[in-house]
């Protein structure tokens, strides 16, 4: 499976294409779509939303995972990211995508082990899992790509939940 994992922002929106059939996963490509701040809000926004959408023209990927808002303690930054997951969530769903969603505790709990984790932790976690010689850059990049390890971690989990009750 190729899962599309998004870490939405209005500066940097992260991305990482994971892909894991039946060994280890696989980083396929990783990146950010950058915004510039001089530039109006809709332009912004219409700028994550065609980096989306050509992401996932380009690697058709079967599946996507987006952060969720958890908390933040300044208003304005919470705004600004909920404007730029929305257009996130609108170019994977024109793009016919199936979306999951993760706060950020269960996405460090996936990769880490600990909901709690700091981001050192979850950036060497996900550099571990995909065999990376080095950390992934920026930030936003190495989160997309914990929160699609998350989406494939959980995936096998409901799907090895599935089979044992198809066999009782």
């Amino acid at each position: 499976m190729l899962v599309l994992g998004i870490d939405p922002g209005t500066a940097l929106t992260g991305y990482a294409l994971v892909r894991q059939e039946d060994g280890e996963p696989e980083l396929v490509v990783a990146g950010v779509i950058r915004t510039a701040s001089d530039e109006a809000l809709a332009v912004r926004l219409q700028a994550i939303y065609a980096g989306v959408t050509q992401l996932a023209a380009e690697y058709r990927p079967e599946a996507a995972a987006v952060e969720e808002v958890f908390f933040s303690r300044n208003a304005r930054t919470a705004l600004a990211v909920g404007h730029a997951r929305g257009v996130v969530l609108l170019a994977l769903a024109d793009a016919g995508l199936p979306v999951a969603e993760y706060k950020p505790p269960v996405v460090k709990q996936s990769v880490t082990g600990y909901g709690g984790a700091d981001k050192a932790q979850v950036q060497e976690m996900v550099r571990l899992l995909l065999r990376l010689e080095d950390i992934l850059r920026p930030d936003d990049a190495a989160d997309a790509a914990a929160i699609a390890l998350c989406h494939l971690q959980h995936r096998r989990f409901d799907g090895a939940v599935q089979r044992a009750g198809e066999g009782s």
